[in-house]
């Protein structure tokens, strides 16, 4: 019985500085699922890594940097909490940049898979020894 070889994954660089958050989201998800490949099928995990630089800069469009709510809710009566994006993007970048990315992947299985693809630096410094395709 022949062995399958792992998928050949590659690094994807996304600088948050010059790009608005639901673009890079959008860009992310699509390399996250693999369909920039020729070998693209839907029910296998082909996709690749997406690092995303400059994560405390990232751009939101309008006023949403003061009037975007996140809100989480534990389950439990009375506990709903909101915060804006402001004071998440202070506390925590990543968490901004995977909530939308993750709104925008498949609803499936494979979901968690993806997720765990996704490396967020807070700035430009990173320690990754890899070639980087743009």
């Amino acid at each position: 019985m022949k062995t399958r070889n792992p998928a050949q994954r590659k690094y994807y660089l996304f600088d948050c500085e010059k790009e608005y958050l639901g673009r890079l989201a959008t860009r992310a998800a699509y390399v996250l699922q693999g369909k920039q490949k020729a070998d693209y099928t839907a029910h296998i995990d082909s996709g690749d890594f997406a690092v995303f630089v400059n994560a405390a800069n990232i751009r939101f469009s309008g006023k949403k940097m003061e009037n975007k709510v996140y809100h989480s809710f534990s389950g439990y009566p009375g506990g709903i909490s909101s915060k804006k994006a402001a004071d998440i993007l202070k506390a925590n970048p990543k968490k901004i940049i995977q909530e939308a990315i993750y709104g925008m992947l498949p609803k499936n299985k494979l979901r968690a898979k993806r997720m765990k693809r996704i490396l967020v630096f807070p700035d430009a410094n990173h320690n990754l020894k890899v070639d980087f395709v743009n």
